[in-house]
């Protein structure tokens, strides 16, 4: 999943595409790098970033949409927590709803989700609480079974249901490893899993890197993801992820031993 921010705003990237042209631009260069889906957002989540209204939000990211859809690319997702906003992308092409608030902020963003058989990225994030990475993860999995009851109450199948851990969301550096470290036990769920490390503050916190320079960073936390089970990455960088994680479902296929015949030994003494 290819990252394009159209805000001025966001954390790492905010105002590289938020003219029309640039974002169309970088959609399709993410798309020729092997992105298999879109993610728009047109609201930065980052700490401290001041909330848009609808209306901001569809001004921003409805052309871009719109000249994307029509383009025969990748699936769209659209990063929204609003229910109205949601709807409208659905409506103009886009396939996937990544709400990185769980649906706590706007329950409603499940029923569009369902009204339009899309599939429905249900993030973590519970920005009251703090776990400590002793309990995040039984913690994050009752939010989960909350989560994807109220999905399904509103008529969202559970074949459309991807969960996302929501790292950075609410949690600080030993929070995110923990997770990174425990996600098994959410893809025992049997939902398919979504990570989102690139850039994060906590890779930052570990190496001592500005948030564009967090590449490889960024590919150590997805390859451990990917190596636990994640199906989907989202991430900035897209050629470098595409070619690191080809290697890693390589070795993640191959046979989990090999019988390799070895050469005969001169055992005389010399």
């Amino acid at each position: 999943m290819g990252v394009l921010n159209v805000t001025p705003d966001s954390f790492s990237d905010g105002g590289d595409h938020f003219a029309l042209a640039e974002a169309v631009a970088a959609a399709w260069r993410m798309t020729v790098e092997g992105a298999d889906i879109i993610d728009i957002g047109g609201e930065s989540t980052r700490p401290g970033a001041v909330a848009i209204d609808a209306e901001t939000e569809l001004q921003r990211i409805m052309p871009v949409i719109a000249a994307l859809a029509a383009g025969g690319g990748p699936p769209l997702s659209i990063d929204t927590y609003k229910a109205s906003v949601a709807d409208a992308a659905l409506k103009a092409g886009v396939r996937i709803v990544n709400d990185v608030t769980g649906l706590r902020r706007d329950p409603a963003i499940a029923a569009a989700a369902a009204a339009h058989d899309a599939v429905l990225v249900i993030g973590h994030w519970e920005w009251e609480l703090t776990y400590g990475p002793d309990a995040i993860m039984d913690g994050m999995l009752r939010f989960f079974d909350r989560a994807i009851a109220t999905a399904g109450a509103a008529g969202v199948a559970d074949k459309r249901i991807v969960i996302d851990p929501g790292i950075g969301f609410g949690k600080d550096a030993a929070e995110n490893l923990a997770i990174l470290a425990g996600l098994p036990r959410l893809v025992a769920l049997g939902y398919p899993v979504l990570v989102g490390a690139s850039r994060k503050r906590f890779i930052g916190t570990l190496t001592g890197r500005e948030p564009r320079e967090r590449l490889l960073g960024t590919l150590g936390a997805h390859l451990v993801a990917a190596a636990h089970g994640a199906s989907i990455v989202r991430a900035h960088d897209v050629a470098p992820h595409r070619e690191a994680l080809a290697v890693t479902d390589a070795i993640l296929s191959a046979p989990a031993a090999l019988t390799v015949e070895a050469p005969e030994r001169d055992t005389s003494i010399r």
